[in-house]
């Protein structure tokens, strides 16, 4: 795609990068037939091509956002299917990213819009502010059918059991229980602990047990994926995280940041770009980037036990989360581990079509996000499953609005096969009667 920007305007470096990603864009449109909001909707405007036109144009003058890119910009999902698609290598992120960014400093949205943002902003983040807004929602439930749509939405989302403080929130750490191996630090993030604390105590029962130590780092919180993607340049989550990190290897050392959220890890292995103008942290950040690692990649590294059996015989439906397929490039290793524990994993059919959680994108576009939801949900029971396997808790929450069938992390399954608890979920729940006929 040829350019016109300035020189004056390639002096911002994210003008510069952006025009590095536009230039590679050959038009050929092969993103329209494996994004989401396209397939459903139909419009060019909500195609990976019609957005990068939307963007050059509002760059590459210079201009405020107007109401129509916003529109179209806000619909996209961040999947990065059309990455994955690509064949000319258009980092696709970097230059929806940097549009929100300048959306965020150009353009005055409504007031409830605004409002709406603050809270998830404000609130989503902090594991403390979001416990008690759950615990606020649980009660607003009783009154969500006279609220306005916008909180309806919140309400309709928040879960029925609110878990209490967890001891992997707080910094400490936690010993191997076999010869050690390697010592990592775990991401406790800020929605996971509240919503189902089960995923980062079953990952550090299996960690000491194939003997790594982990230690959550003094200073850490969440990875700041929510704040960036809704357009906010300047957060300190990433550099207090990396400063945390740093502290640990300068300490004790690491030998990687593990991540049970792939939405998390897909945002801290971009660290370093996103902290790469920063003169104290850029050299500090790439460096994080370069040893963080989904909970699978370490379980990689260490390998299952060959006692590693699972307890019952489940057919297993492994949803490969957008941030872990498209975001991190992780496709098989996940249901591989599945596999050798000795569970039946099946694939999803259009798995590569997201769920509609996307981060906030479930509560600031609604509509499309439950139309989405019903497709995924669709295709997941096609397989009769007995229970349905991801990593990344924003995918869990969405897909169970849908089905009664059990979601739970693969990491949950893998330490239940290496001598953990059975997951609760599972534990609680029938078989579904999907997979039973």
């Amino acid at each position: 795609m040829q350019t016109n920007f300035t020189l004056a305007q390639l002096a911002d470096s994210d003008v510069a990068e952006s025009e590095k990603i536009l230039r590679k864009c050959v038009h050929c449109g092969f993103c329209t037939a494996t994004c989401p909001t396209y397939t459903q909707l139909g419009d060019e405007l909500d195609s990976p091509r019609g957005r990068i036109y939307l963007i050059k144009e509002m760059l590459e003058n210079d201009r405020p956002a107007d109401e129509v890119t916003v529109k179209h910009i806000d619909r996209c999902l961040s999947c990065l299917s059309c990455m994955t698609t690509c064949p000319s290598g258009v980092h696709y992120m970097h230059l929806v990213d940097h549009a929100r960014h300048h959306i965020a400093e150009t353009y005055q949205r409504p007031l409830p819009d605004r409002v709406q943002r603050r809270m998830l902003t404000e609130i989503l983040p902090y594991t403390d502010r979001f416990r008690w807004a759950l615990r606020g929602a649980k009660l607003g439930k009783t009154f969500a059918g006279v609220m306005p749509a916008r909180l309806k939405t919140m309400l309709t989302l928040a879960p029925g059991k609110i878990h209490g403080p967890s001891r992997q929130e707080k910094p400490g750490v936690f010993p191997a229980e076999a010869p050690k191996r390697m010592r990592v630090a775990l991401l406790s993030g800020c929605v996971q602990p509240v919503l189902d604390p089960d995923i980062n105590e079953a990952t550090i029962r299996l960690l000491n047990r194939l003997g790594a130590e982990v230690v959550i780092a003094e200073g850490t919180g969440c990875c700041g994926a929510l704040t960036h993607h809704m357009g906010a340049k300047e957060s300190q989550f990433a550099p207090n995280n990396v400063r945390a990190w740093v502290r640990e290897m300068d300490g004790k050392g690491l030998d990687a940041i593990v991540i049970t959220a792939s939405g998390c890890g897909t945002t801290v292995k971009d660290y370093g770009f996103m902290l790469r103008d920063d003169p104290e942290l850029a050299e500090k950040a790439a460096k994080i980037s370069s040893i963080a690692k989904d909970i699978t990649e370490v379980l990689a590294m260490l390998g299952l036990p060959e006692t590693a059996k699972a307890p019952e015989k489940l057919r297993v439906a492994y949803h490969s989360a957008c941030s872990m397929q498209h975001g991190q490039k992780i496709k098989e290793l996940p249901g591989n581990l599945l596999k050798q524990a000795g569970f039946e994993v099946v694939g999803v059919p259009e798995g590569h079509i997201c769920c509609g959680s996307a981060g906030t994108y479930n509560i600031l576009q609604p509509e499309l996000a439950g139309q989405l939801r019903e497709r995924k949900v669709r295709n997941i029971e096609s397989v009769r499953p007995d229970l349905v396997a991801t990593g990344n808790i924003g995918c869990m929450t969405q897909i169970a609005q849908g089905t009664g069938i059990p979601l739970v992390h693969t990491v949950e399954l893998l330490d239940w096969a290496t001598g953990g608890p059975k997951p609760a979920k599972l534990a609680e729940a029938r078989v579904p009667e999907v997979a039973a006929e």
